[in-house]
Formats: C-alpha cells, structure tokens, sequence
C-alpha cells in the first residue's frame, strides 16, 4: 500500500495542501529514513559550500535515488511532501518553516513537539504541524541558538536568540519546562510597517495621533512607548524611528536584534549572556555606557528593563535628544513607576525626589499601546510629563482611545478623542518648524 492511500493526501501542490498528518508512524519513519541515509551520503562539509537553491536541487535528486530503491511506490504528491519536508529539516527550521513562510502569522508558539500555537490577527490558533519528538524539536531549538553564538543546555536552560531574518525566539528546556522543551518565535516583518498602516490597515490611531508623532520624532523630543506583551510596542518603535532625519548617527542596544531602522548611519549593539564559565556577560548597561562614546546623536533602546535604565535617562539629559525606548507597563503612570523602580536596581542610592527629577527632566512624551481582547492593536493613550511638583511627576493627556462596548461579533467598540489640551512641547516642534493645529486637539471630534 502506498503512502498515498494510508495519508489520502491531496493530488496539488503540497505548499498549498493541508499538511499530511506527520503524527502517523509510517510518514515519520520514512521521512527519518530518508534523512538519516542523506546524511550518510552527503559530505556536511561540501554542503555548505554550496549556494542554497543548488544545494536544493541536490537534496531533490538524492530523495529521487533513494525513493526508486523504496519497495513501497511513492506518489508524485507524496515525494513532493518529503522534498519539502527534508529540505527544511537541513536547510531551515523543520516543520515551523511552514509557518514561517505564512506571512498572516505573527507568532509561533511551540508548547511541546506536537503542540504549536500561532497568532493570527491577535488570534491564537492551534496548528496540526508538529516535530517527531522532543528530541527532534531540541535538535531544531540548538540549531537555532548556536547561528547566533549561543547556548542552551541543562546548566543554562532558558535562551534569547534571534533568527537569520530578525524574528525573536525565545527557548526554555527541561529541567525548568516541565513537559519538555518550548520555544517562541516573534516574527519579524519583511516588508516594515509603515505609520499609514497604523491609520488606515489596522486603525490603532487617528491622522492627528499620528501628525503629531512624526513631528516629535523630527523635532528630537524624548519618547517612551509603553505596552504589554505583543501590544505592537516594537513595531511603533520601528515607525517612529523611520521619523528621525538621514543625517542623524543613531546607536541602537536590544537584547535580540529585531530593530528596522532604514537610515544609512546606525549601529547596532546586542547584549550577550555569560559562557560557560560564568563569564563575558556583556548586559545592556554596559552597551548603553559604551555608546555614550560613540558620538550618537540618539539612542534607542530596544527595551528598557534594569539597571540601565539611570544610564539611559542620563543620555536623554545630557545631548541625546529624541532617544527612544519602550517598556513593559499597563498604563503611562505605570511605565513612570517602573523607570523609578529601575533607577533603585542600580544602587545609586538616589532619593525618590531625585530619581522622580531625572525622568520628568529625561522624558517628555508617554505613549501607551495596547493589545485588545480582540486581537486589535490600539495607541489608547499619548501622555505629556510636565514636571515635577513636590514628589509628584506630572502629567497630562493628549490623545486617548475610549473603550464603549462590544459588538455582536466580540469586536471592541471605541473612539479616539482629544482632551482640548495643547501640549507644552508644541513650542518646540514649532521651533523646528513644525505646526500644529488647534483642530488636531478638539474634544469634539471622534474618531471611531
């Protein structure tokens, strides 16, 4: 019996077809079978000499030479399915390179071997594709980590890496993942982006919002984008950047590279966890200190989350104008409390008054983003500090999205809407030649 009969598997192209059901013993022994034998044939070495579509090629022609000795016939559908198949288990990713190439997928989530989760639109879903077993799925995990020169292992169990196009991915093995290894991929846009897709494709904000945004960041204002997790923080960061003019020398500092940043004068430093030994830890205080050395006109942080945050803020104070970072918070008071907290981790022993002086003279804008219970993607507030009176930092409103219900479908129901406060730093965009209008803060326009 053919593999065509056990699997009924579509006779179209297997990249648009379902995927066969690779959790049944007979395709995954003999897609084993046939990777185990190529690699017996293949010289490694030579392999990766070779330009990637010709290597291909000889992994098609080698498939071909082994199925013709199988005693059980193979279908042109199915031998298509196992070219595939094996092509991304020694070229890419294995079985996730599926999804990988979807691009209405934003976020790959492998519970164990033969759970993935993917987010679509703000929706999780449950895929049928699958690794063989955790081994399997371990061997894709330290393939991944090693290509940007990190590790995973029981001593070191949890890993941030990045993929070849940018994707975040995060790993955690046994013995702190309890039902075996799991890893996270946060997908990195292709094509960026753009603030006209925040307005017009997904509505997270109003022309004025956005107006208002690209004139902050021509006019070197600092920012601080605050989110939770998959709120578009990142995304927003990457589009505000794209607002900073070519002349400017920005130096960026992530964790994992993820930044898209289109000017020609950027350079871009990765922090990097400690070896083996316990040693060579390069952590994002360090970096932020080294470029104060470097002569940026801004710098952006990927995310503030530690002690660097009293480097950062220094930065912000002392000539690096319109630097950018975000940070993990549910509101903009929230991010505020947060930055002061950081401040202590670096055992400066600052008063509060001090510490609450350095961020309401470092930052001026707060903005606030905000994933729904829909899945939309929302900027559901933009917030001015204005100062600090007594121990209080200050602050007021621009911007805000008003939630008013839920229609029959669960979408979210809402507006936008001015305060009626023109913002003090509207002086300075002016003196960068930059207006803007009093429409742009009527309350008595919304918009939905």
């Amino acid at each position: 019996m053919s593999l065509r009969d056990k699997f009924s598997a579509r006779r179209d192209d297997p990249e648009r077809a379902p995927m066969p059901d690779t959790r049944r013993d007979e395709y995954k022994q003999l897609k084993e079978h046939m990777h185990l034998k190529l690699l017996d044939q293949f010289d490694l070495g030579v392999l990766e000499t070779l330009p990637p579509d010709l290597l291909r090629q000889e992994i098609a022609s080698a498939i071909d030479r082994l199925l013709a000795q199988e005693p059980a016939p193979v279908s042109a559908v199915e031998r298509r399915m196992l070219v595939r198949d094996i092509q991304h288990e020694m070229l890419g990713f294995g079985p996730i390179e599926l999804l990988m190439a979807d691009p209405s997928v934003s976020d790959i989530l492998v519970n164990a071997h033969d759970q993935i989760y993917v987010e679509r639109r703000g929706r999780l879903e449950l895929t049928d594709v699958s690794f063989t077993d955790d081994k399997h799925l371990m061997r894709i995990i330290d393939k991944i980590v090693s290509l940007v020169g990190r590790r995973i292992d029981e001593s070191s169990p949890m890993v941030d890496a990045r993929l070849p196009d940018g994707s975040r991915v995060n790993a955690v093995i046994p013995p702190i993942a309890l039902d075996g290894p799991m890893m996270s991929i946060r997908r990195f846009a292709h094509i960026p982006l753009k603030m006209e897709n925040l307005v017009e494709d997904t509505r997270s904000l109003t022309p004025e919002m956005a107006e208002m945004l690209r004139g902050l960041g021509q006019a070197k204002v600092n920012m601080l984008i605050s989110g939770g997790t998959g709120a578009g923080k990142t995304t927003l960061l990457n589009i505000l950047s794209g607002f900073i003019p070519a002349s400017e020398r920005l130096v960026t500092i992530e964790d994992a590279a993820e930044l898209q940043l289109q000017q020609p004068h950027v350079v871009r430093l990765e922090t990097r966890p400690m070896n083996i030994e316990g040693k060579g830890e390069i952590t994002a205080r360090a970096l932020v200190k080294n470029a104060l050395r470097m002569r940026p006109d801004r710098i952006i942080i990927g995310e503030v989350r530690g002690a660097e945050a009293v480097d950062m803020l220094q930065a912000m104070n002392t000539g690096h104008e319109g630097s950018l970072t975000t940070i993990h918070a549910n509101t903009p008071r929230d991010a505020i409390s947060r930055l002061e907290n950081m401040i202590g981790m670096a055992n400066l022993n600052l008063p509060h008054k001090a510490a609450r002086q350095q961020i309401a003279s470092a930052i001026t804008v707060v903005i606030q983003a905000l994933r729904l219970t829909d899945g939309q993607r929302k900027i559901t507030s933009i917030q001015e500090i204005t100062g600090l009176e007594g121990e209080v930092i200050t602050m007021q409103e621009i911007f805000a999205f008003h939630q008013t219900g839920v229609d029959a479908k669960g979408k979210i129901v809402g507006h936008f809407q001015a305060t009626g406060i023109r913002p003090r730093f509207a002086e300075r965009l002016q003196a960068f030649g930059i207006s803007l209008p009093d429409r742009m803060f009527d309350p008595s326009r919304r918009y939905s």
